[in-house]
Formats: C-alpha cells, sequence, structure tokens
C-alpha cells in the first residue's frame, strides 16, 4: 500500500509539472521568427485572428508543440520501462540503440519505399517500430546468457556498440541518395523536429493511448522485476516473459516518438531519473511523473533550442544532449 503523503506529493508534483508544460507552451507560442503578441493569442484560438495569426498558431506552432509534448512523453516512458526490466539506471532507448534502429528503418523506407504522402505520416512509425524491434531482438539476444540471464550491463555496452554500427550504417546508406533526401536524413539525425503537422499528431497518438495505461497497469510487474531474480520468480512472476512484452511496449513508445521528431536521446534517462528524485522509486508513483518531466524538457529544449539562433534554430535532439550528455557521464562514473 502507497502511504497518502507520498500520493499527496506525487499529485502535488504532477499539477506543478503540468503548469510549467502550459506556460512553455504559451510563452512559446508568442515567441518566434514571426511573432504573435500574448494579447491575441485568445482571440486567435477561438477564431477572432487575422489570417497570418491563425496560420502561425494551427500551423506552425501548436502541431509542433504538441508533437514534442507526445514524443518528450513516449521516450521518457520507454526509458522508464527500460531501467525497470534490466534494473539499469543507465538504460535509454537512445543509448542502448533503440533509435538508431528505427532510424535506419525510417532511412530505409524513406530512400526505397516511395508512397503517398498520406499514406507515408502513418506508416513510418510502423517502419521504425520494425526496425527497432529487430534491432532490440540482436541486443537482447547478445546480452543474455543461459546460466545467469539477462546481463543489464552487457546489454547497455552491447546497446551502445549497435547504435554505433547502425550510425555508421545510416551513413552509407545515404552516401548515394539524392541531396534533398540526404538533408532530411542529416536533420533527423540530429533531432531536428520535422513532423510538425497535425497527421503526424494523430499518428503518434494512439501508440501513447494504448501504451501508458498498459505501462501503468504493468506497473507493480515492474517494481517486482527491479528485485532480484530469486525474489521475482518467488512470487510468481514469469520473468522472461513479462521482460519481452515490456521490451516490446518500450521499443513501440521510442520509435514511435523518434519517428517524427529525429534521433532524439536522453529524455529517456533524465525523465525517470528527476521523476525518481522526486517520488521515489515505486513505478505506479515515479511514472506519471517522468511522463510529463519527459514531456516538459523536450517541449523546453525545442522551445529554446528554435529561438535561441533564427531563422533555423538549433535541434532539440542537440539541446536534449547538451543536458543530458554530461549527466550520463556523471551516472556513468557513479555505477
Amino acid at each position: 500500500m502507497i502511504h497518502p503523503s507520498l500520493i499527496k506529493k506525487q499529485r502535488l508534483i504532477l499539477v506543478s509539472i503540468f503548469t510549467l508544460i502550459l506556460v512553455t507552451i504559451v510563452v512559446g507560442m508568442g515567441i518566434g521568427y514571426s511573432t504573435v503578441s500574448y494579447d491575441r493569442l485568445i482571440p486567435t484560438i477561438i477564431g477572432q485572428g487575422t489570417f497570418k495569426e491563425e496560420f502561425v498558431l494551427f500551423s506552425v506552432r501548436l502541431p509542433r508543440m504538441i508533437i514534442t509534448l507526445l514524443a518528450g512523453m513516449a521516450l521518457a516512458l520507454s526509458g522508464s520501462i527500460l531501467q525497470g526490466i534490466t534494473r539499469n539506471d543507465l538504460a535509454d532507448p537512445g543509448i542502448i540503440g533503440i533509435n538508431a534502429g528505427a532510424g535506419v528503418a525510417v532511412t530505409v523506407f524513406f530512400l526505397f519505399f516511395p508512397i503517398e504522402a498520406g499514406t507515408f505520416v502513418y506508416m513510418l512509425p510502423l517502419a521504425a517500430f520494425a526496425g527497432a524491434l529487430l534491432t532490440v531482438f540482436f541486443i537482447y539476444l547478445f546480452s543474455y546468457k543461459k546460466d545467469t540471464g539477462l546481463q543489464p550491463v552487457r546489454l547497455v555496452l552491447i546497446g551502445i556498440g549497435f547504435s554505433m554500427a547502425l550510425s555508421g550504417a545510416m551513413i552509407v546508406l545515404i552516401s548515394s541518395a539524392e541531396r534533398a533526401k540526404v538533408d532530411f536524413i542529416a536533420k533527423w539525425l540530429a533531432g531536428n523536429i520535422w513532423g510538425t503537422d497535425w497527421p503526424f499528431i494523430w499518428a503518434l497518438l494512439p501508440w501513447l493511448v494504448i501504451l501508458i495505461p498498459f505501462t501503468l497497469y504493468k506497473a507493480n510487474r515492474l517494481n517486482l522485476l527491479g528485485l532480484s531474480e530469486s525474489v521475482a520468480i518467488g512470487v510468481g512472476v514469469s520473468i522472461e516473459k513479462e521482460r519481452i512484452v515490456l521490451l516490446i511496449a518500450a521499443v513501440a513508445l521510442a520509435a514511435s516518438a523518434v519517428s517524427v521528431t529525429g534521433q532524439i536521446s536522453f529524455i529517456g534517462l533524465l525523465g525517470p531519473h528527476i521523476a525518481k528524485a522526486l517520488v521515489g522509486p515505486r513505478n505506479q508513483l515515479f511514472i506519471p511523473v517522468a511522463i510529463l518531466i519527459g514531456g516538459f524538457l523536450l517541449v523546453f529544449a525545442d522551445t529554446i533550442g528554435r529561438n535561441i539562433v533564427e531563422p533555423a534554430g538549433i535541434p532539440a535532439g542537440i539541446m536534449v544532449a547538451l543536458i543530458g550528455a554530461p549527466y550520463f557521464m556523471y551516472l556513468l562514473l557513479k555505477k
């Protein structure tokens, strides 16, 4: 049973982070290459704005912010699951190769499978999921030993190796491609938010609607998987079955996110760590907090990045890496 004071603390933190998200979105809607004055935001939202104001808000700013919010939530949840099933604080979909696997699939799909634009939006997350799932299969295969089971440290190291190898494969694939396609893949690799239209939101949203409740339902299983294997087996948990199911969920979340936002790392590392520091390691408590923190971090990073250097801005993936890479090094040295 969770103590009522912890539940109260969690709710207060959730409200605080949600408020931060709203403030960041409101600030982000008013600043940029084409400004919209803050006193015109509400009239524009209710349909009383000029054509320019409505175009900037509804066709440029708002869909981009919703995409970054959803993608940050998905990446943070994916990282939470990975850290739980591997019992490794360094696990993150970007670090252990899941994002790179999705990236190779996106590259292949983009270069060699020309299809209609309307279908492309919805097929992209599926292609990314297939590539990421295949990558994880091999990472898991090389990390698992019959006598000792899954080796968490080994999984991270092998994942980093796969990530580097797949990044090299991606460079080979684009080396002979058309210039326009190379530019797109280069922006994707840098974590430049490219899926900034409403169809991309509808392509990403169903994955979260299904997998957030599923993960919360499995939260107690994640608690048990975080203990030693003998304890988990002793209380009747089918370890390998639960790990595989949750791993597929983590892969789906990460792949769907990076398919529309580009290769963004460290959100899945930072979100769960900050949440655990705030409310403790129990999954029922920290996962909702981590989800909102992940969304806030990516929205904040993208808002700062696109306004710090005009008009092109700095990709959100680079902004997040500036924060996440030093923290990863700190954890690596600490562990």
